[in-house]
C-alpha cells in the first residue's frame, strides 16, 4: 500500500513537458543558448552535473548592482523554455539576479525526476551559484513554486545563513495534496514540507491563491503558521494555482519583502572562508524529528491574513501577464482524473 501510494504521489509531483519546450545550442562564440527565446547578453545558460550523476540545465539572469540572488525552483509541469521570459522579467522588476534550473528529466536535463534527484538538482544549482558567480549564502533567496517548494525547503534546512525563503502555492507534502484530510506524515510520503518549515530561522514569505483548486490555500496557511519568522503573507483573493503573477499585488509584495530583508543583519553568518558544501540529503539521518512550531513576534511587519478585496487582477502587468497566460506553468489538473481512477 505504501509503495503504491508513494508512486502515485510521485506521479502527481513530476509531469515534465513532453516534448521539452526548448533545446540548447552553442552560438558562434561558443556560448550556450536556449532555443525559441530571444538571446540576451545578461542571460547565461549552463550545464552542471549533480552528485547523482545527472547533467542539468540552468539559466542565470544578471541584474545590475544587485545584492541578492534568487534560486528559483519551478512547478511540476514547466521547463526553462517556458519560464525563461518570466525569470527575465522578475529579475528586471525586482532588481535581483535569478537562477532557474530544470530538474532531472525536465527540459534538456538528463535522467528521470524523483524526490531525491530534485534535492541533488537544487544542490548542484546552488553550488554553481557559489563557484561560478561568487554568491554567498547570506545573499541567497530561495524561491519555490508548488512542487518546487519541496527542494527549496530541503536546501533551506541545510543553509543556516540563507537570507530568506519564498513559497509560492506550496504543498504541505505530496500525499496531503492527494489526501487533504491526512493528519499523520508517513515514511513513504514525499516532500515533507510540514516537518521542515519549523526548522528555518530566516524570514519566510508565503503566497497562495484563495481559489487554488490544485493545492488548496490551506497548505500555504498551515505552512505559514508553522514558520518561526513569519513575514506578512499574501493570500490572493480569487487567485488559482497558475495565475498569481497576473495580480499587481504579486510584484508589489515581493518588492516589499526584498526591501525589508535588506535592512536585516544576516543571521548565523557562516565564515566566508569556509567553503565546505552543506551536508547532502543522503548524508543526513533519515528519521528527522518533527519540531513543534513556536509563536514569534514578526521581525518585519505585522501579519495580515487578507488582501484588499477591491484589488482585481489586471490583464497584464509589465508583460508578466502575457507570459504566464501563454504558458501553463503548472498543469496537474490532468492527473486528478488518474488519481481518482487509481
Amino acid at each position: 500500500m505504501g509503495s503504491a501510494t508513494s508512486s502515485m504521489a510521485a506521479k502527481f509531483a513530476f509531469y515534465p513537458p513532453d516534448p521539452p519546450s526548448y533545446s540548447v545550442y552553442s552560438d558562434e562564440v561558443g556560448k550556450l543558448r536556449i532555443s525559441t527565446v530571444e538571446e540576451r547578453e545578461n542571460v547565461d545558460v549552463l550545464r552542471t552535473r549533480t552528485r547523482r550523476g545527472n547533467e542539468i540545465v540552468a539559466m542565470y539572469v544578471k541584474a545590475s548592482c544587485s545584492s541578492f540572488t534568487v534560486l528559483y525552483s519551478h512547478g511540476n509541469a514547466a521547463d526553462l523554455g517556458q519560464i525563461h521570459h518570466l525569470l527575465v522579467q522578475l529579475s528586471f522588476h525586482l532588481g535581483v539576479n535569478i537562477m532557474g534550473y530544470d530538474y532531472s528529466g525536465y527540459g534538456q536535463s538528463s535522467g528521470k525526476a524523483s524526490e531525491q534527484d530534485t534535492y541533488a538538482d537544487i544542490e548542484a544549482a546552488y553550488k554553481c551559484l557559489q563557484e561560478t558567480y561568487g554568491v554567498k549564502e547570506d545573499q541567497t533567496i530561495l524561491y519555490g513554486q508548488s512542487v518546487g517548494s519541496g527542494p527549496t525547503l530541503e536546501l533551506a534546512t541545510r543553509l543556516p545563513a540563507v537570507r530568506a525563503v519564498v513559497l509560492h502555492s506550496p504543498i504541505l507534502s505530496g500525499l496531503r495534496v492527494l489526501y487533504p484530510p491526512l493528519k499523520k506524515t508517513f515514511w513513504f510520503d514525499i516532500y515533507k514540507n510540514i516537518d521542515k518549515i519549523p526548522l528555518l530561522d530566516c524570514p519566510v514569505l508565503v503566497i497562495h491563491g484563495t481559489e487554488d483548486k490544485v493545492v488548496d490555500c490551506s497548505h500555504g496557511k498551515q505552512l505559514w503558521e508553522l514558520c518561526k519568522d513569519k513575514y506578512e503573507p499574501l493570500w490572493l483573493k480569487g487567485g488559482s494555482h497558475c495565475d498569481l503573477e497576473l495580480y499587481p499585488q504579486y510584484l508589489n509584495h515581493l518588492r516589499k519583502f526584498i526591501s525589508a530583508i535588506q535592512t536585516l543583519r544576516p543571521i548565523n553568518k557562516v565564515d566566508e572562508h569556509d567553503h565546505k558544501p552543506p551536508p547532502t540529503t543522503d548524508q543526513k539521518d533519515k528519521s528527522r524529528a518533527t519540531h513543534k512550531s513556536r509563536n514569534s513576534v514578526d521581525r518585519l511587519l505585522k501579519a495580515k491574513n487578507n488582501v484588499d478585496p477591491s484589488e482585481r487582477p489586471r490583464n497584464s502587468f509589465d508583460r508578466l501577464g502575457d507570459i504566464v497566460r501563454s504558458v501553463g506553468l503548472c498543469n496537474v489538473d490532468c492527473l486528478k482524473h488518474e488519481v481518482a481512477e487509481a
